[in-house]
């Protein structure tokens, strides 16, 4: 049984206070409780002995006017909500006044429902949102959930997993633990059956590129080259381990100074760096970038290594796409805060080259650093304050400055990044031996096992474009929101890697990513 509400306290002060009863009446019987005042002293002097949820000020009173009484009363309590009522419309008195931080303003003669639509937009309107909140998700989880019976094709995926996004950030709005628990149950159901659609489809995209979604190789040939070729100045930017849902949470902030053209595409597997990012750079599939770097493919699977020839591989790629292009470019890869705050100042000086790439790490560093650090999972303890925690670092970050000083050019960004990641949750055992490679989500190595609910096995690495290091090299990746254990100190490492933000395997928020050209306003 809901318990009845308290009613809500609001001070009204106006020297003709005793003309109102009707609208105080009117109010009462609607779950607001009156204290009327009849000028500003008394209206200062009871902020400071009672907490009320808002305060009803007249403009024109005798004495201390409404100007001076909300100066005060905001001094008391900087939070307390005020709706101004005058007679006077002069646009400086409004504006006066809002500078003084009223929060709504009503003009006289006000009518009853104009005061309780005021009341309400700002003291219930939280909870009546959140209320139509839980009838609208209830609505859209039953379409989303006919969507996912029948998403067939890349596309369906794409637009299943945009809406599961834009939901992530509607739920954020409002605390409600029914609702999120509702969400994920869907997303985890999402992911099983997307798991599935990868496994069933993947080994096609590799070799019919004309029925194949975007993927990691497409990315240069059908974002950056096109406006490189059609003359402009290009940044092409590449942000390390940015989700969908963590693109739309920094959008709003962008979309103040750019003309944004919104697209998505697949990332190439498994879905870690040395993988993804270099088919971006390259536009190759692994087994044939592989085949140039044999050596050092072989010897490790460190991102920095393996990842140290982008530049030369974009300008290889320039040169297969536009032969007849003679591309001055330059690349920069922003590990640390001084190398971006250096990029930000010099920004301008780029601006001279044809082409300008940009890789910037902090994201991925953040998702392997949460495992290892304490105060990083206090900060970023589920995927609502991951999410918060991405929008805080970007509109702080030397990125964002850099952005909006090309949003000030006719430069054009293209904006993307090379995979997601998953909040992993649940262990699964691997079997391998001492040469398997030491991936979290995803292993290479040769007589591979693992539980085929948990996993994609892959036994023939070439016709998934994947390298081939002797025979019998085969791979697994993790599928849902599993990772990886051997039966050796299973127990040690599940709690380690439990409740950990991973990438490399095959889930909706690792595989389906934004790209985004942006031209400034």
């Amino acid at each position: 049984m809901n318990q009845p509400q308290e009613a809500k306290q609001i001070l009204w002060a106006d020297d003709e206070i005793d003309l109102l009863r009707p609208h105080q009446m009117f109010l009462k019987d609607r779950g607001y409780d009156i204290t009327p005042v009849t000028n500003g002293d008394d209206a200062i002097a009871l902020v400071q002995k009672r907490g009320f949820d808002a305060v009803l000020l007249d403009e024109m009173m005798a004495g201390r006017d409404g100007l001076s009484t909300l100066a005060a009363i905001k001094d008391i309590n900087p939070h307390i909500p005020v709706i101004m009522i005058t007679k006077n419309e002069e646009e400086r008195l409004m504006e006066q006044a809002i500078g003084q931080r009223i929060d709504d303003y009503l003009t006289k003669p006000v009518n009853p429902s104009q005061i309780l639509l005021a009341c309400k937009k700002l003291l219930d309107a939280r909870q009546i949102q959140k209320d139509r909140m839980g009838l609208d998700y209830a609505a859209a989880s039953n379409r989303l959930r006919e969507a996912l019976t029948r998403a067939t094709s890349g596309r369906d995926w794409i637009d299943l997993h945009i809406r599961l996004s834009e939901w992530d950030l509607e739920l954020d709005r409002f605390y409600d633990p029914g609702l999120r628990a509702m969400h994920e149950d869907l997303r985890r159901t999402c992911n099983l059956a997307f798991g599935k659609f990868i496994e069933g489809n993947y080994e096609h995209w590799v070799h019919d590129e004309e029925n194949s979604p975007i993927l990691s190789v497409d990315i240069v040939s059908e974002f950056v080259a096109p406006c490189v070729q059609a003359g402009q100045q290009v940044f092409f930017v590449v942000v390390d381990c940015l989700r969908l849902d963590h693109w739309l949470a920094i959008l709003p902030l962008l979309s103040d100074i750019f003309d944004i053209e919104q697209h998505h595409y697949y990332s190439i597997l498994p879905t870690a760096t040395p993988y993804s990012r270099n088919a971006i750079f390259s536009g190759l599939f692994p087994i044939d970038l592989a085949a140039l770097y044999l050596d050092e493919w072989r010897a490790t699977q460190d991102d920095l290594s393996l990842n140290r020839h982008e530049h030369q591989l974009l300008d290889q790629q320039f040169a297969e796409i536009d032969p007849t292009l003679k591309l001055d470019t330059r690349y920069v890869k922003v590990l640390d805060i001084a190398e971006g705050n250096r990029l930000a100042k010099k920004v301008h000086s780029y601006r001279s080259f044809p082409l300008m790439a940009v890789v910037v790490n902090f994201l991925d560093m953040l998702t392997h650093g949460r495992s290892e650090s304490e105060l990083l999972q206090e900060m970023a303890p589920n995927e609502p304050a991951y999410r918060s925690l991405t929008r805080s670092w970007f509109s702080h970050s030397s990125l964002f400055e850099m952005l909006r000083k090309l949003a000030e050019t006719d430069s054009t960004v293209v904006l993307t990044t090379d995979h997601g990641c998953v909040l992993s949750n649940r262990a699964s055992l691997a079997y391998g031996n001492r040469e398997t490679s030491t991936g979290i989500r995803f292993k290479y190595g040769k007589n591979l096992r693992c539980d085929k609910r948990h996993a994609m096995h892959i036994r023939n690495p070439e016709a998934f474009g994947l390298p081939s290091f002797g025979q019998g090299t085969n791979y697994i990746l993790c599928r849902e929101d599993y990772f990886f254990v051997y039966p050796t100190n299973f127990n040690e490492y599940q709690a380690k890697y439990a409740n950990s933000f991973q990438h490399g395997g095959i889930s909706l928020e690792e595989c389906i990513l934004p790209v985004a050209v942006m031209r400034g306003k």
